[in-house]
């Protein structure tokens, strides 16, 4: 119980501001020459499971603001620049990081901390932006991908997992991928 229900008394003993505070790498010079945008989703969602990811969804952001975003408002200013989607990321959760604020129970908030991290960074080593978005609403943008469904009481649900889930930050990118979803 102390394990899971108890939060660090200093978080510098947590691994996940270490990797929240991680400065992101530079961006490649030169474009990789890559597969088509399927392909490419492809090795994206290969890389994600082999890395620890139960699900991964690509979102086709819209390029105008007429519709509500699940966004941050900077990360909605960059899309109108240059992030036309969203990579979503989901891993399993055996206790829910919202009330389980121990080291233990914020083990899923770590592993998508991570997944995200190194996906983020193969972008940029393939010549391609990529940039985290922890302030986006990730369960409304992991539903549109067509990963599951928000549920009445507004939690996230999918059909393999549940409610035990947790969703990574979202990863915004112009690698050309094959959209999953369009978020609306």
């Amino acid at each position: 119980d102390f394990f899971i229900n108890t939060p660090p008394a200093d978080l510098a003993n947590t691994v996940t501001e270490l990797i929240r505070n991680a400065p992101p790498g530079n961006v490649f010079p030169t474009k990789a020459d890559i597969h088509t945008p399927e392909i490419t989703s492809s090795h994206l969602k290969g890389m994600a499971h082999y890395f620890g990811a139960d699900l991964l969804g690509v979102v086709r952001l819209p390029a105008n603001k007429s519709s509500p975003s699940p966004l941050s408002q900077a990360a909605e200013d960059k899309v109108e620049e240059h992030y036309p989607f969203a990579v979503v990321c989901v891993v399993r959760a055996e206790y829910d990081p919202r009330a389980a604020p121990g080291i233990g129970g914020q083990v899923p908030v770590q592993n998508g901390l991570f997944i995200t991290f190194v996906l983020s960074a193969w972008i940029r080593e393939l010549g391609f932006c990529a940039e985290v978005d922890q302030e986006a609403n990730a369960e409304k943008l992991a539903a549109a991908a067509g990963l599951g469904e928000i549920n009445g009481q507004g939690r996230f649900v999918t059909p393999r997992y549940g409610t035990e889930v947790h969703v990574a930050d979202i990863i915004l990118t112009d690698l050309p991928l094959a959209a999953d979803g369009t978020q609306t």
